[in-house]
């Protein structure tokens, strides 16, 4: 079996052409493991972790946190996974002259869709942008349940991420309530129409998304089983289809909530699941890296033979 990188040899989409063969499809950051003896293709996605720091690590915590993570993955391809960390506010300036974003890609947990104006107490795209974050959050179930959020200000946010050339991270999940009455598929449909409105196919290569039940976050929260993981993010990637079509394969759907180590290799088996938005099981750097090592290997295993 011999692994090669579909970076500089894709079109519009990802389609590659490899050795003289047919085209093959390939959506998103992949991987072609080719068999030239068999002319078959194993295509493995590249896989996404991050973590949201939410108001906890000072400045210094944050920046020492930064360059122990670095430390510990400098080894990982970033062909092979893509890592990315969410901070509060006061640390983003340092946390960027930390790390370098080709390793550890930084984003804002939240953002205000107007460039400026009279929002006290409001960060805008220009002040992101200016201080080289790659991504923003939008759509965090605290910013939704706590803060009250709409799904069309997830909408307006989303959209000026995208404006101002940042990757638009959209998080979703149903309360346990929603899931007890059934609703789950409504819920995540709703979020995901509403959140997406009015983005074009070009904008995908800066549309993530993180599926993150309401239940399952927190000190509290109930980890989903890797099975209904799996129903959630197939019902996610046929929405973003009917958004997007074929090229909607391009987004990225990780999985959020209670993840830990006890089972993020049976998460990150499923087939429809990205990556892992891990929370405090990633607050300690070596730990987080243990992790990240054990779900690639753990999805390599699973990938067919």
């Amino acid at each position: 079996m011999i692994k090669c990188a579909v970076s500089t040899r894709k079109g519009r989409f990802g389609q590659a052409l490899i050795w003289g063969s047919p085209k093959f499809p390939v959506y998103g950051k992949s991987y072609l493991n080719l068999d030239k003896r068999k002319d078959r293709v194993v295509i493995v996605k590249k896989l996404y972790f991050g973590s949201n720091l939410k108001m906890y690590k000072t400045v210094q915590e944050t920046t020492e946190y930064l360059k122990h993570l670095a430390e510990q993955t400098k080894d990982i391809s970033r062909e092979e996974a893509e890592l990315f960390i969410i901070p509060s506010y006061t640390a983003l300036a340092d946390a960027r002259k930390t790390v370098d974003p080709a390793q550890i890609k930084l984003g804002a947990q939240n953002m205000f869709w107007e460039e400026q104006g009279q929002f006290t107490g409001e960060i805008s795209p220009i002040m992101l942008k200016e201080l080289g974050m790659d991504l923003v959050m939008a759509g965090h179930s605290e910013r939704r349940h706590v803060f009250g959020e709409l799904d069309t200000e997830e909408n307006k946010k989303v959209k000026s991420a995208l404006a101002h050339n940042m990757k638009a991270l959209l998080c979703i999940g149903e309360t346990g309530e929603e899931k007890d009455y059934g609703l789950s598929p409504e819920v995540l449909r709703t979020q995901l129409k509403i959140g997406f409105h009015g983005i074009s196919q070009g904008q995908i290569p800066n549309l993530w998304v993180a599926y993150e039940p309401v239940w399952s976050i927190g000190v509290n929260g109930t980890p989903a089983s890797a099975d209904y993981a799996e129903e959630m993010h197939k019902l996610i990637k046929q929405t973003l289809k009917e958004l997007f079509g074929k090229p909607s394969k391009e987004i990225p759907v990780l999985y959020g909530g209670s993840v830990n180590p006890q089972n993020a290799e049976q998460l990150i088996a499923m087939p429809s699941i990205d990556g892992l938005f891990v929370g405090r099981a990633a607050w300690e750097a070596d730990k987080f890296a243990q992790l990240i090592r054990r779900a690639i290997k753990a999805r390599k295993a699973n990938q067919p033979a």
